[in-house]
């Protein structure tokens, strides 16, 4: 079975599924890591599946679009998404993660595949034959430029930035509270209140402190993940609509903060927690100055500092199909986030059509586009059909979505793109075309 060996490169989030889906399907896979030998600026861990960014796969409710990829991704027998239920930690509506027992598991089981062969190399360049390339937004400069060259395509990129983790134990509690939003689920969140005295002070010692700048020339910032110190130079009140919306997080005494910095638990322990919204590319010193500022985290202690890192990506819309297929050279997809998705959950997701597509190529059997009513499927539209002259990555969202028959009440409307958009994926799996 030499000709059905896949090269899968990159075990990220979407390289660790297409390699599971592969091997599900009877198909040969060498999966290829660099890590633990090098590790880009971002990576911390030894292990694949990592999350660099936020340990939250964002909401799992059906409400939500990426709620909606989810609950197809499960239905798809995801190898991700199981290892995340596995290991949830609690996050209100969100689905979160302990960050080392997830990745852990999701390794553990690669390893142990009979028909996965983990290779610890860094590929500088496209091997021959059957691959798929899921290096994801740090893409080895050699490769990338490999990439380029095949291509014809000049790189893409835009800067993302990482939120401090700090240890629950240096949190002041006489100061800080437990609670959700709107007291929506378990009160989970950890709450900091400011006085408008406190915000006013804090916010011009933010604005005048020292970022680490970028060796690039222009820095493109990608809008779902700007540093909060940028958010704030747009305007005082910017944070108080964004990560700093104090609406339902009313103090234990009945009163409204001002503003409010939350944080959520980051492993299963519960001894470390994420600041939300809180991804920055200011100076470490000046990340502990700006952070103790803050009522209730005054003696707080920083075990990750929130670090900003290029995102590469490639030209989805000229390169590829709706499969993650390069249009010019067929035997080699292009999943995760270096097609031009963004997000963990659409990372699995191109994973997810990339391998079962290439499953099929390898026993001759005509490539499928997921139903474009389908989160999997609009995503996957959206990149091989959106304009080639702006592009930029996106998160899956509603917008992507074929519009509703008319006549669909406005407060029905997501549960009805939820119910069209699982039938269409039930009905594949009915007729069997996912499993070929």
């Amino acid at each position: 079975m030499k000709e059905q060996i896949v090269h899968v490169i990159g075990a990220g989030l979407a390289g660790c599924e297409a390699s599971y889906q592969l091997a599900k399907r009877g198909i040969f896979v060498k999966l290829y890591e660099m890590k633990p030998k090098k590790k880009s600026p971002a990576h911390s861990l030894d292990t694949f599946a990592e999350l660099v960014c936020s340990n939250s796969f964002r909401s799992d409710s059906l409400e939500n679009a990426a709620g909606i990829l989810k609950a197809e991704l499960r239905m798809l027998d995801s190898l991700v998404m199981k290892a995340a239920s596995k290991y949830q930690v609690p996050a209100g509506s969100a689905l979160a993660v302990d960050r080392e027992g997830f990745s852990t598991y999701v390794t553990q089981l690669l390893q142990a595949h009979p028909l996965i062969e983990i290779v610890e190399e860094e590929v500088k360049t496209i091997p021959p034959g059957y691959v798929i390339i899921a290096t994801g937004p740090l893409t080895a400069e050699d490769l990338f430029e490999d990439i380029k060259k095949l291509s014809g395509e000049e790189s893409l990129y835009f800067f993302d930035a990482a939120a401090p983790i700090v240890e629950y134990d240096s949190i002041d509690f006489s100061i800080a509270y437990f609670k959700s939003r709107y007291d929506k689920g378990e009160a989970t969140y950890i709450n900091c209140p400011m006085t408008k005295d406190q915000y006013d002070h804090w916010y011009n010692e933010l604005i005048h402190a020292q970022c680490v700048v970028p060796k690039d020339f222009e820095m493109k910032v990608f809008e779902g993940c700007m540093p909060f110190e940028e958010m704030a130079k747009r305007g005082k009140e910017t944070l108080l609509f964004g990560p700093m919306k104090p609406v339902g997080l009313r103090l234990p005494d009945g009163t409204k903060p001002y503003a409010v910095v939350q944080l959520r638990q980051d492993n299963l322990q519960k001894t470390l927690f994420n600041i939300v919204g809180f991804q920055t590319h200011l100076t470490f010193s000046e990340q502990k100055r700006i952070l103790r500022l803050i009522p209730g985290l005054e003696k707080v202690n920083i075990v990750r500092y929130g670090v900003m890192h290029k995102n590469t990506f490639v030209n989805g819309p000229r390169l590829l199909n709706s499969c993650y297929q390069m249009k010019e050279h067929p035997s080699i997809f292009i999943a995760g986030q270096l097609s031009g998705v963004e997000g963990y959950v659409e990372s699995v997701g191109s994973g997810m059509v990339a391998s079962i597509n290439m499953a099929r190529l390898l026993k001759n059997l005509p490539l499928i586009e997921f139903p474009r009513h389908s989160a999997i499927g609009a995503q996957a539209f959206y990149l091989a059909n959106a304009s080639p002259i702006d592009f930029q990555p996106m998160n899956v969202n509603f917008g992507l979505f074929p519009p509703l028959d008319e006549d669909a009440k406005k407060k029905e409307r997501k549960s009805r793109y939820a119910n069209r958009a699982l039938q269409s994926i039930q009905e594949g799996l009915e007729r069997g075309i996912f499993d070929e």
